[in-house]
């Protein structure tokens, strides 16, 4: 899946998941600041993603996401690492 489809895929998912706005989400799209999800969000997300792709992030890549942007290179670099 190219980071454009998973881009598509990740907006879907977190315009579903939060009742967001997909036309105001950005790869720039700061989860915490710009979207209001908490911690626990964030927990329920990833819970979501593994769900989806059957692959766990690890929590020390999990702590660094910040943005839409993140989420899609961690979910790609998972693939990556799955291919390899």
């Amino acid at each position: 899946m190219s980071k454009d489809e998973l881009y598509g895929w990740v907006v879907d998912l977190l315009a579903e998941m939060f009742e967001l706005d997909k036309s105001k989400l950005t790869m720039e799209s700061n989860l915490y600041a710009d979207l209001d999800i908490d911690s626990i969000d964030a927990v329920d997300l990833a819970v979501k993603l593994k769900q989806m792709t059957g692959k766990r992030l690890q929590p020390e890549v999990f702590k660094t996401i910040r943005t839409i942007g993140d989420v899609v290179d961690a979910l790609s670099d998972l693939a990556s690492e799955q291919a390899a």
